[in-house]
């Protein structure tokens, strides 16, 4: 069985996560990552001209594609909260202005500030972004597209999570 490299947050930090974020730049990065399963460097090449406003998704270039590096197209949900916070970005500038490495050291500080004890990166929230879409119903075959991974496989990992919220995953199900 595939045991995760990153454990995701669980709700309960994700909630530490959000609420340790003190100011708009903070908010930035720690929203989107969460919401859309972005890459960090996909964030940080985010342009006001990527987001498609009007249908709620944000184009990102991601890695690989047909012709190299960052080639390859792919749309990723613009969730209200990730929309009304690249409302503020962009009215302020046309382009998301930290590097990878600052997104990393953001999250980093912002986990530590939350009491976070395990290791939390931008590629952790994407892993979370990823379960939970699983868990809220999002298709798999969807998620693969907003994840940008070329084969379902990749994808399927996320179905192999821990079995400890079986119970309350049928719950939903059951209404």
């Amino acid at each position: 069985m595939y045991q995760y490299k990153r454990t995701p947050l669980d709700e309960e930090e994700q909630d530490k996560l959000v609420n340790a974020c003190k100011n708009h730049k903070e908010k930035l990065v720690v929203y989107i990552l969460l919401d859309t399963g972005m890459r960090v460097s996909e964030l940080a090449n985010l342009k006001k001209e990527n987001v498609k406003w009007q249908i709620g998704v944000i184009e990102v270039y991601g890695k690989g594609g047909i012709y190299g590096k960052r080639t390859k197209r792919r749309n990723v949900p613009l969730s209200p909260k990730v929309r009304k916070i690249l409302e503020i970005q962009f009215a302020m500038s046309e382009k998301i202005e930290f590097s990878t490495r600052t997104i990393q050291r953001i999250i980093k500080k912002v986990a530590e500030r939350a009491g976070i004890t395990k290791n939390v990166t931008p590629h952790v929230l994407r892993h979370t972004f990823s379960i939970n879409s699983i868990r809220g119903g999002v298709n798999l075959r969807a998620l693969q597209e907003a994840l940008g991974h070329d084969h379902i496989a990749t994808t399927e990992i996320y179905l192999n999570y821990s079995g400890k919220n079986i119970a309350e995953d049928f719950k939903k199900l059951w209404g």
